[in-house]
């Protein structure tokens, strides 16, 4: 301890430390004093100025969740091809108001015998008189306006009504050329009217040759695009059988009231894709009687070849073949004596099929939405053979075959091995004959007919005389394809529309449906196709017509079974708000709530400088 100078009074002691402020924290560093009390209960007052830093940390974190929300929003965006909807509703209006239809023509020729004068007026008479008589038969509904013209020729000339559409050069065809028979007069009216077509509207003819020696008048359609009526008739009958000929078949293809057919029912047996697989399977029911094989592969498709070229416009037909052993039938047979058989009647038909043991459905060309049309030979066990097809009436069917609407046909094939006589021949394997496999194809395609609507065999329908059909090697007749055609474009167009307004009210009702770009390409497309196929229409070209509205409606049936759309399932915008919210929620309801506090805080402690500075002002 230090010593104390003498004389030196003691230091005072230290006076104690002054009180802490409690105006609270002092910006600046800047000493601050409490004003005098004056005995009120109002908040201690600010004497220096708050700070910011608080706020606008608090503000930066916010407005960093803000700016991250649109990216948030745009990493979560459902990719939507815009759909074309309105053109949709202009094809929807165009095909409801006005329905697809053909215009055409019809050139009636009459070949007279005599050698009076032809002159115009007896063709503008025949011409008044036959329009007339077409507004009195019913007319499909894929018949447009019908252009009607005639050709009057006889020895003392050769007169029109009208530039018409048709090709007919007179002097080529006469009354002689009947003697060469209904297959060559009906190539020598070819010749002499060409295709009947081109690049306008069909022009179908129906030439009267006037016979004075006939018997009766007779009615042959030719496997073109023309008939002619044959005989002594007179004017008003002839113009009656020129108007039914017309309709009856070049127009309704044989269908009469009430009947089941093309424009009829659904007949369409084409894949969605425009694809058909034609399967021709030989079914041996039991081996171990006998076995038979075929050449289908060098005999079936050079017959097929005709006919899958003229059904290209409306499918894309591919063939297949192959045998299967072991494939007993479901139905029941039994014996009849006075057959010499046994016997399958119609109301067993629907259980003929074994599904269980016929496994018919592999076909490697059938892929995507393409039809598969059987096509089956069914060759009898040794014990139920031969097997007979009884129809409705007791009569024992000619073909001894039956068809299956939209799944193909069935022909039961009795072999020559069935006969007593050759019973010891069993138990080895044989082969079809050509001319056996070429008979069971012409069955096959008389029941291909039947699957696309039309008729296996035509008869005179009110024609009051006999009515004969020249045979096309294709199955199909010029005539007839052009009924298919037009059937199928009509029906391919509004099928193509249907799926188009499915596919159009499916994206607006899901928001959160991913459309991608090819989509809406292909629905464009389509449209585009289905205008074509519209436009071709009133044109009357019905052979592009149909190819345009398969393409169409192929291209619509793609766009709505795209795989990017059957592959995901879509949420509603409830279910993507339950998805983010826990995430998102808790964290930016804090940060929102941290930012609302703060701004109070800094303006509270405004307040209260404020009310400091006005106490000093008003002091001083």
């Amino acid at each position: 301890m230090a010593e104390i100078a003498a004389g030196e009074a003691p230091a005072p002691p230290p006076s104690a430390p002054p009180a802490p402020s409690t105006s609270g924290e002092i910006s600046g560093g800047q000493p601050a004093s409490n004003p005098p009390s004056t005995g009120s209960s109002n908040p201690p007052s600010r004497t220096t100025k708050p700070g910011v830093k608080r706020l606008v940390l608090t503000a930066s974190v916010l407005l960093s969740f803000l700016l991250g929300l649109p990216f948030l929003l745009k990493s979560t965006e459902i990719h939507r091809s815009p759909l074309p909807s309105d053109a949709i509703t202009a094809l929807a209006h165009r095909l409801h108001s006005n329905p697809p239809s053909f215009p055409c023509g019809l050139h009636a020729v009459f070949l007279r015998s005599g050698s009076g004068p032809s002159d115009a007026s007896l063709a503008s008479r025949l011409e008044r008189a036959i329009s007339a008589q077409l507004q009195l038969l019913p007319a499909p509904s894929t018949a447009g306006n019908v252009s009607v013209s005639v050709t009057v020729e006889s020895a003392g000339g050769c007169s029109s009504s009208s530039s018409v559409g048709s090709r007919w050069q007179c002097g080529v065809v006469t009354t002689a050329d009947l003697v060469l028979g209904d297959e060559v007069f009906d190539e020598l009216l070819h010749s002499a009217l060409g295709s009947g077509g081109g690049e306008g509207s069909m022009v179908y003819t129906v030439v009267v040759v006037e016979i004075d020696d006939a018997e009766e008048m007779r009615v042959v359609i030719g496997k073109h695009r023309h008939a002619w009526l044959v005989g002594k008739v007179d004017e008003a009958k002839a113009v009656s059988g020129v108007g039914k000929v017309f309709v009856n078949y070049f127009m309704n293809g044989g269908i009469e009231e009430g009947e089941t057919g093309i424009g009829k029912g659904e007949f369409m047996p084409v894949g969605s894709d425009g694809n058909v697989v034609l399967s021709f399977t030989l079914l041996n029911a039991d081996p171990s009687g006998w076995v038979y094989d075929w050449d289908f592969e060098k005999i079936g498709e050079r017959m097929l070849d005709p006919v899958i070229e003229a059904l290209r416009p409306i499918a894309k037909i591919n063939v297949e073949s192959q045998v299967l052993y072991h494939t007993p039938k479901s139905s029941y047979s039994y014996a009849d004596d006075k057959l010499g058989g046994n016997v399958l009647s119609t109301g067993d038909i629907p259980f003929f099929v074994n599904s269980n043991e016929w496994h018919l459905d592999t076909s490697i060309s059938a892929t995507g939405r393409s039809k598969v049309l059987q096509f089956v030979v069914y060759v009898p066990s040794a014990k139920e053979c031969p097997l007979y097809l009884q129809l409705p009436d007791g009569v024992i069917s000619k073909t001894n075959a039956f068809i299956s609407p939209m799944w193909g046909g069935v022909l039961i094939w009795n072999p020559p091995d069935c006969s007593p006589g050759s019973r010891k021949t069993r138990g080895t394997r044989k082969k079809m004959s050509s001319q056996e496999l070429m008979e069971a194809l012409e069955i096959f395609i008389g029941q291909l007919r039947q699957l696309f609507g039309l008729k296996p065999s035509y008869h005179s329908q009110d024609m009051d005389m006999s009515t004969k059909f020249v045979v096309s090697e294709k199955g199909f007749t010029e005539w007839e394809l052009d009924l298919l055609y037009r059937h199928h474009a009509c029906s391919n167009l509004l099928s193509c529309l249907t799926t188009l307004e499915s596919l159009s009210s499916l994206v607006h009702s899901l928001p959160r449906m991913i459309v991608m770009d090819e989509i809406g390409r292909q629905v464009e497309l389509s449209l585009e196709a289905a205008n074509l196929a519209q436009r071709n229409a009133t044109l009357g070209i019905s052979d592009s017509s149909a190819v345009s509205a398969t393409s169409a409606r192929a291209l619509a049936e793609d766009a709505f079974f795209h795989p990017s759309i059957m592959s995901i399932s879509y949420a509603s915008i409830e279910h993507y708000f339950a998805i983010y919210m826990p995430f998102f929620a808790p964290v930016c309801l804090h940060v929102l709530l941290a930012a609302i506090k703060e701004l109070k805080r800094h303006k509270a402690e405004r307040a209260k400088y404020s009310a400091f500075l006005a106490s000093r002002a008003a002091s001083s």
